[in-house]
């Protein structure tokens, strides 16, 4: 090997290891930066989150550019797949369709803001969590197990997204919840109301028109006349989605203590099973 090739050689090592070195150092910069200003400024983090991601895809693509237009042998690489490049641009230019279009759909959540960073969503009613990060290709949504869904942008792009922080942050829960027939439907809806008001996540979503009315802070209504229950639903206000999934979780808890406690019954289903060979008894007596 010649020393010109071992200098080109070493040449390529040393920009690939400043690329490096340099597009670590500007991410934790752009970190700091942004955990420092985005809060100060009233600024969508998302937009310094997508620029952070894309730092180090620029700082590559220059280095490779530079070792390719710099190093002999790489040119004439280059020169011969450019001579050739017909069926190989057809095969780079579908493998890197899915890598375009992805790039493209993070562009538009970046200009269009379906969602933000730290916003809790929803994405085709099955993946579900905070927006943790977008990058160039995918976002990255935490769920509420604490584990990472990895979603490709181009997706997101084409999903029904239902997102629970844009505009306003309050979430008004549906609590269903069965009695009997024999239990009294107005004592029922009054516990409901009172268990609901004294919970620490509790809001008053009541309109000004609302409040002058009296109306009553939790509507509970009657919404069904089952085979063995009234369902009672009752619309309870809360601030956030977390907040919300634990005043559900705790009036479930708190009602059946109380129901027992006030006579309410919470039916269920009974079943009267017959055996056959009791009933050919049965006939057989009859005879």
């Amino acid at each position: 090997m010649k020393w010109e090739d071992i200098k080109y050689i070493v040449l390529i090592l040393a920009v690939l290891i400043a690329a490096f070195v340099l597009s670590t150092v500007l991410r934790k910069l752009l970190n700091l930066f942004i955990k420092r200003n985005a809060k100060r400024w009233h600024t969508d983090p998302t937009n310094f989150s997508f620029l952070k991601n894309s730092a180090s895809f620029i700082v590559y693509t220059i280095a490779i550019v530079y070792i390719f237009l710099t190093v002999p042998f790489l040119k004439n690489i280059n020169t011969a797949v450019f001579t050739g490049a017909g069926i190989a641009a057809a095969a780079i230019g579908f493998a890197s369709q899915k890598a375009l279009s992805n790039i493209i759909s993070g562009i538009f959540i970046l200009i269009f803001k379906p969602f933000r960073v730290e916003d809790i969503i929803e994405i085709n009613s099955s993946n579900k969590g905070i927006v943790e990060e977008v990058t160039l290709r995918h976002t990255i949504i935490k769920d509420f197990e604490n584990r990472r869904i990895v979603v490709p942008n181009s997706v997101i792009s084409d999903a029904t997204i239902v997102n629970s922080s844009i505009t306003d942050e309050k979430i008004r829960k549906q609590l269903d919840i069965g009695i009997s027939y024999d239990s009294d439907i107005d004592k029922a809806i009054g516990i409901i109301q009172e268990e609901a008001e004294k919970h620490p996540f509790f809001l008053d979503g009541r309109s000004d028109d609302e409040k002058k009315n009296n109306d009553a802070k939790v509507i509970v209504r009657v919404v069904e006349l089952g085979d063995f229950a009234v369902t009672l639903r009752a619309y309870i206000w809360s601030m956030g989605n977390n907040n919300a999934f634990v005043l559900k979780c705790d009036l479930l808890k708190f009602l059946k203590q109380r129901f027992d406690k006030e006579g309410i019954e919470i039916p269920f289903p009974y079943r009267t099973v017959v055996y056959k060979k009791d009933i050919q008894n049965e006939k057989m007596d009859e005879k």
